[in-house]
């Protein structure tokens, strides 16, 4: 696929999708934000795919919507602009039936915090920052942070960092929970590759409807839950790999899933 702000390619079952405007930290124009959306599709359909890593370009992993960019365009709408440009990306991570890792390689400011929030896995190099810096040009939160964020640390954290702009480091997002692992210097590609590897050989159907169950848990009672569980482990239970892993474990080998 041809694209002008992102690089896409697939090797290995692992699509690399990356943030190409490393002279604006990869900011968000327009056209990036259709980009992402377009590349997103392309993941669903593409059976070969079983795990995705989103990243960026140069030092910033997305310092959030290009202003600059957004100045010159005349009047927008800031409702029109999120329905129309973040928020079929953030609904596109969440339904895709695959993982989602997020390399972050330096800052996530803004719409840029919410994507990375938006993905499965987060691994950050030890550099790396968050940031929800709405506030400081007068805005609230959007493109999913304020969903992501105090269910991940709570209203009374989620409040500060939102109310205050606080840049959170690599240490700080670790210990409240907010990413998976830090990346010692040099070693966030050798680090997020253990994540890869493992994914691009899981059960990838499995995978899928796991993310599934847990987004819908967030807003679920207990009762509903158990009833969801019943009727995700029917769909999970006629799968290839599911018949792969009985197999597997009665001839005592590692089983080799398909992803089907």
């Amino acid at each position: 696929m041809n694209f002008q702000f992102i690089k896409y390619h697939v090797a290995g079952g692992i699509a690399t999708i990356i943030l190409n405007r490393p002279e604006v930290y990869n900011a968000l124009n327009d056209e990036i934000t259709f980009e992402l959306q377009d590349a997103l599709k392309a993941v669903a359909k593409d059976e070969q795919v079983r795990v995705v890593v989103l990243t960026g370009e140069g030092k910033a992993f997305c310092s959030g919507q290009d202003l600059k960019a957004s100045s010159g365009a005349g009047k927008r709408s800031f409702k029109e602009s999120l329905t129309k440009r973040y928020n079929p990306l953030i609904m596109g991570m969440r339904h895709l039936p695959k993982p989602i890792i997020c390399k972050l390689n330096g800052v996530a400011a803004g719409a840029g915090c919410s994507i990375a929030l938006a993905c499965d896995i987060i691994v950050a190099a030890s550099t790396a920052t968050l940031i929800e810096v709405f506030i400081n040009i007068g805005l609230v939160p959007d493109s999913g942070s304020s969903y992501f964020l105090p269910r991940a640390i709570g209203t009374v954290k989620a409040f500060e960092l939102c109310s205050m702009g606080t840049k959170v480091s690599a240490a700080e997002a670790l210990r409240l929970g907010l990413i998976n692992q830090i990346a010692e210097e040099g070693k966030l590609e050798e680090a997020v590759k253990r994540y890869t590897d493992y994914f691009a050989q899981a059960p990838t159907k499995a995978i899928g409807l796991i993310k599934k169950m847990l987004s819908k848990s967030a807003v679920s009672s207990l009762e509903e839950m158990l009833e969801y569980e019943a009727y995700l482990q029917e769909i999970a239970g006629t799968t290839i790999d599911h018949r792969e892993g009985v197999q597997a474990f009665l001839e005592k080998r590692k089983p080799v899933f398909t992803g089907k």
